[in-house]
């Protein structure tokens, strides 16, 4: 592997850390958003974690 190589590093959320990135979104909004699929994310465990840039992309999306 090249080690000079630099790839992109993906940022995952849990509900709580990716409803301090939005203020006026709440936990419970982002989980809502998660299980109707609305918000691309994945379970793991117990938690669902969010791509930080699929958030963004979704939060550009709702307001425009």
């Amino acid at each position: 592997m090249n080690q000079n190589t630099k790839e992109p590093k993906v940022k995952l959320l849990t509900i709580k850390e990716a409803a301090t990135v939005v203020e006026g979104l709440t936990e419970y909004r982002i989980r809502q958003l998660c299980l109707s699929g609305k918000l691309p994310s994945f379970k793991a465990g117990k938690k669902y974690l969010i791509n930080e840039n699929a958030l963004l992309r979704f939060l550009e999306d709702i307001s425009s």
